[in-house]
């Protein structure tokens, strides 16, 4: 098979590095069994709106002269040119085919544009780019884009292919996170305007602070001229769908309730939690350390039709709908979803590293984000004697600390972790707060649900229990960064009263309660659990509500336009602001509990806001 790099075609394999299969491109006999983990969770548009197949996709762009087919870096450009290609040949038409890549800069001159955000080279973070994609092109050859008047069809095709001057129709390629991720680790694909393959870690870095940031810009600006949205996840084959009916559904979506498609990576700490809950995950993963639940820059949602499957990323949806998602907040947070739901695993696995998160001023100065990684923790599960540990103790020496750490990265001794930092024994349905600066991690044992503001690659490792990666080396320690932003005023008692939620009841009816577990003053999000026996009612009050169902069997969501969706245990829901009122019910035996965490009410602008 053939791969093309978002710059040059190359003649290589494409691989997948990951022991899990690809979303099918049909549901066919994968639908989910009532009151299982559903791993493809999809959103009907009814009967004739998703296409199989390139031949398909060749009738419908052989009806026009010329034809933009733009799209994210990782797709398999060669083959889907090679596929085209034979198809048109077969139908008789001379098609002059124009490749992207070949207007781009020159590969120095690109590594030159995006040096400076790139940080040191042994650090694993850079700063966010402020390039747009345009400036990876030569931008005389963009305007002057040779187009055969002789020929049939001319067709512009690669990532940037709606840069280009010429007046066409365009299709539009997506692929999902996790399969760009599992084809970059596999050195299948490189990063934009590079030939070389690097090592995954610095292929990721140039993705996350680079090529991610300049693509999303480009795809906000051009999927709502786009005439086909397709989705290019499978080797074998495509789907795609009219871009009036994708619109259609998103909107459907923003005024109902959705839930992500998640996706799982194992680690060096996981877990086997996941393996035994969620019976459709692949049993040859050796552990699985994260679920994305939803963080928004790496889900998709899936749409349905007649079984087909196609993920959009899940910025499409903001992209076009973030005021019905949003709601109030909207001003605030503009295309931005701003809490995240994950899991991290360490049942039979290892414990997470001693850690912190960078402070808002930090973190904007030195990476560029305009939010920052405030964090909590939710168990979900444990077993006795687990461990949180969070704040430091009474008596902490921040220099005999840092001493111990070091010497630990020098002659790998292990640290006494405890004689440092306070370790809790939780209990399910715990929420322990987390906000930046804090220090904290979760022992072996316990099932996190982690919700938290957005950001999630900022985590300063100070400790990793000499834990090694897949490579047998040590994960990278920022003991410097951890430093610079540890708040060690938060120890002793302090951490009981103030990072430890208090649950108080804040409303009861005759067989249902609505609990707050307060968070900290510095999360700009809440959290409410609530607890029923039958149904409860609830009303967004236009503020974006994220639910997940954390104890039963499964419940049913109606929403004011006549939608009802069932979800399952441990699954995360969103019910955008838009929906306005909706109706939880139980379906198993046994009280129904569900968190919902939300934008603090009247929340406009706030120190983790933009400025």
């Amino acid at each position: 098979m053939y791969i093309h790099t978002n710059n040059k075609i190359m003649i290589k394999t494409i691989e997948r590095s990951t022991n899990q299969e690809v979303m099918p491109s049909n549901i066919g006999t994968n639908a989910p069994r009532p009151g299982k983990h559903n791993l493809y969770p999809s959103h009907s548009l009814g009967d004739g709106k998703i296409f199989n197949g390139y031949a398909s996709l060749a009738d419908w762009i052989s009806k026009h002269r010329l034809v933009k087919i733009d799209g994210y870096v990782g797709v398999d450009w060669a083959t889907l040119t090679n596929k085209l290609s034979m198809l048109f040949e077969y139908k008789g038409l001379n098609v002059n085919w124009i490749h992207a890549a070949d207007l781009l800069k020159q590969e120095a001159e690109i590594e030159s544009l995006v040096h400076p955000f790139l940080g040191e080279r042994q650090s694993v973070w850079g700063k966010v780019t402020s390039l747009v994609l345009e400036d990876f092109f030569q931008k005389e050859k963009l305007k002057n884009v040779e187009i055969d008047p002789n020929a049939d069809l001319n067709i512009i095709i690669g990532v940037g292919a709606g840069l280009a001057d010429p007046e066409g129709p365009l299709v539009y390629f997506d692929l999902p996170k996790n399969e760009l991720l599992y084809r970059m680790r596999a050195g299948a694909i490189s990063n934009l305007g590079s030939d070389a393959v690097g090592q995954p870690e610095s292929m990721y870095k140039r993705f996350y602070f680079v090529d991610w940031i300049v693509l999303n810009q480009h795809k906000q600006l051009q999927i709502p001229k786009a005439s086909v949205l397709a989705d290019a996840q499978w080797s074998d084959t495509i789907n795609w769908m009219l871009a009036d009916d994708l619109f259609s559904g998103l909107r459907n979506m923003s005024k109902s309730v959705f839930r992500p498609r998640p996706w799982f990576d194992p680690g060096v700490w996981g877990g086997q939690w996941m393996k035994e809950h969620f019976p459709s995950l692949s049993r040859d993963e050796e552990n699985y350390a994260w679920s994305f639940e939803i963080i928004a820059p790496e889900n998709g949602i899936v749409f349905e039709s007649e079984g087909n499957l196609l993920e959009v990323s899940f910025d499409t949806l903001m992209f076009m709908e973030a005021p019905a998602v949003l709601g109030r907040h909207h001003e605030t947070f503009g295309t931005y979803f701003p809490i995240r739901f994950d899991f991290l695993d360490t049942f039979n696995g290892g414990n997470l590293s001693i850690q912190c998160h960078p402070s808002l001023s930090y973190i904007r100065e030195n990476f560029g984000e305009q939010f920052t990684q405030d964090e909590t923790y939710y168990m979900l599960d444990c077993v006795p004697g687990s461990v949180v540990y969070l704040g430091f103790n009474e008596n902490i020496d921040p220099n005999e600390f840092r001493r111990d750490l070091e010497e630990s990265v020098r002659s790998e001794k292990e640290v006494d972790v405890e004689k440092y930092v306070q370790a809790f024994e939780p209990e399910k349905h715990d929420l322990f707060l987390i906000p930046n600066r804090t220090v904290h991690s979760s022992g072996r044992n316990n099932m996190v649900l982690e919700i938290s503001a957005t950001p999630y690659i900022f985590t300063f490792k100070m400790y990793d229990w000499l834990q090694k990666d897949s490579t047998g080396r040590p994960r990278p320690i920022n003991i410097e960064h951890a430093f610079n932003n540890l708040d060690f005023d938060r120890k002793g008692s302090r951490v009981t009263e103030e990072f430890i939620s208090k649950p108080s009841v804040l409303e009861r009816g005759d067989d249902w309660t609505l609990i707050h577990l307060p968070t900290h003053a510095d999360h700009y999000y809440d959290v409410h659990r609530m607890e029923f026996e039958n149904k409860i009612e609830v009303d967004t009050e236009n503020v974006c509500h994220i639910l997940m169902l954390v104890e039963g069997e499964s419940i049913v969501v109606e929403t004011a336009d006549g939608s009802s969706n069932i979800f399952n245990y441990a699954e995360t829901f969103i019910v955008p602001a838009a929906a306005g009122r909706y109706t939880l019910t139980n379906r198993g035996n046994g009280t129904a509990k569900v968190v919902k965490a939300f934008v603090k009410y009247g929340q406009q602008q706030h120190q983790n806001g933009p400025s």
